[in-house]
């Protein structure tokens, strides 16, 4: 870490010790290998950092979104299995050979694609099969999939290690879709048997369906948001025990009485109605802080909960601590717990009106983060 990064009072802290709890939590709770997904600098917890404590503690696989998120952890001297969830760019399938990522085939043309580099390097290709059972996002419609199937099976280049699909609804437990993309899907891999090949490793099961369909654990499970303690939805039900490994974590840095009347921030959308104290905070929507929290979102001082008042700026927010007292770098906690209190991800995300997806992916770079575990310098 930079000495102007440790000197920054903002920062965000992750607990890398939870976040294998939280692997030892689903892995019991599904009864199958799980690939851990590290996508999007692993939700906002750090892509390294994350992946090196993953590997330490025995994950059976890693899941990117693209390439160059493997390729990072390969040369960070990750070595377990990791599969590109995302569709191909066919300049990039060399790059997928010669760092060992495994292959997301998503159609036969994708397939000659990927055959075609493997022939060109003289080195096998590990291939999972996409299924589209319902996102219509990547992938063959599981009604078409035998063709696909058998060509993959019947090619010179490719080693088989898995079929897989995505489940849409899976954070909703009463949406009839998961059980017609079960269903879907079920149909799809019969085709191995149909023609005398063992069906390959199966998943589907994100952390909606780790959560609440047991039908849907297979072979495999890959979750997402759920390995870092948080739920996928707001009517997701907590039947594994997780904790979140994240905290956002700043210090005041300024104290002023604004007046009644006196407007706060861009705009002035905000004025007292009466003299009040205000507090600043040396973060932004620059960090990636969401500014749609502005009047809207709030942040814990001295174990009390205090709403930010006005338009949150690029590099800091003002907040309204009232009568209240608070000094010159006392902590304020935007996202985790201080004392008796509170601010989940998910109480942080309704407030802007965004999902807890969104705002751990969007806090970006600038903010240092400070890894406590087994890795705490791998930045």
């Amino acid at each position: 870490m930079s000495l102007h990064a440790a000197e920054r009072p903002t920062r965000i802290l992750v607990d890398l010790d939870r976040i294998a709890g939280n692997l030892r939590a689903i892995r019991a709770h599904a009864g199958v290998p799980v690939m851990a997904i590290v996508k999007a600098n692993a939700y906002g917890h750090g892509l390294v950092p994350v992946a090196r404590h993953l590997q330490a503690v025995g994950v059976e696989h890693l899941g990117v979104a693209f390439p160059e998120e493997g390729v990072a952890l390969r040369r960070a001297g990750i070595t377990v299995p990791i599969l590109v969830l995302g569709g191909i760019f066919g300049p990039q399938v060399a790059q997928y050979l010669a760092h060992d990522l495994q292959v997301t085939v998503s159609s036969l043309d994708k397939l000659r694609q990927v055959e075609a580099a493997a022939q060109a390097l003289g080195r096998r290709a590990t291939v999972h099969l996409k299924v589209d059972t319902g996102m219509e996002r990547i992938g063959v419609h599981a009604w078409t999939a035998g063709p696909f199937i058998e060509a993959a099976v019947a090619s010179r280049w490719i080693d088989l290690a898995g079929i897989y699909s995505h489940l849409a609804c899976s954070d909703e437990p009463d949406s009839p879709m998961t059980a017609l993309q079960l269903e879907r899907f079920d149909e799809a891999c019969a085709h191995f048997g149909r023609i005398g090949v063992p069906v390959p490793p199966r998943h589907i099961a994100n952390s909606g369906g780790v959560l609440h369909f047991p039908q849907a654990r297979l072979d495999m499970v890959r979750p997402g948001i759920l390995l870092y303690g948080v739920l996928p939805g707001p009517e997701s039900r907590p039947t594994v025990a997780v904790a979140p490994a994240l905290s956002l974590v700043s210090r005041v840095v300024y104290f002023k009485v604004v007046e009644a009347g006196h407007s706060v921030s861009y705009g002035g959308t905000w004025t007292p109605a009466a003299d009040t104290r205000v507090v600043t905070v040396p973060i932004g929507y620059g960090d990636g802080y969401p500014r749609a929290l502005s009047s809207r979102g709030s942040v814990l001082v001295r174990g009390r909960e205090y709403p930010i008042v006005g338009r949150v700026c690029m590099d800091q927010f003002m907040v309204d601590i009232g009568r209240d007292s608070a000094w010159n770098e006392d902590e304020v906690v935007l996202i985790g717990r201080q004392g008796d209190s509170e601010l989940g991800v998910e109480q942080v995300a309704a407030a802007a009106g965004m999902i807890p997806y969104e705002v751990l992916v969007g806090l970006n770079d600038r903010i240092p983060r400070v890894h406590r575990g087994a890795y705490p310098d791998a930045e």
